[in-house]
């Protein structure tokens, strides 16, 4: 999957504080989990991609410890983060 740069910039004008926040943990949990539920429906089709399979852990353990970073610094700013239901995070 390709996000083109003005999906890019949506998603972290909606998410991190300007549409150049590339480096908050809002911003990059948000790129991730648009990531994470494309390579999720790849895989029902292509059970057997084992590189993917691979690929989406790896995105799904950068997420968490991202989420943990933020719960550690600003409780206030991950709370928020994990209310927004269309990141499909649940705690």
């Amino acid at each position: 999957m390709h996000l083109n740069s003005e999906e890019k910039v949506k998603i972290f004008e909606e998410y991190g504080k300007g549409k150049t926040d590339t480096g908050s943990p809002e911003a990059q949990i948000a790129l991730f989990s648009v990531r994470i539920r494309h390579l999720t429906q790849h895989l029902k089709s292509n059970h057997k991609d084992h590189t993917t399979e691979r690929a989406l852990k790896m995105l799904v353990g950068k997420r968490r410890r991202l989420l943990d970073y933020l719960m550690r610094k600003d409780i206030n700013r991950y709370r928020a983060i994990i209310a927004k239901k269309e990141l499909g995070i649940r705690k």
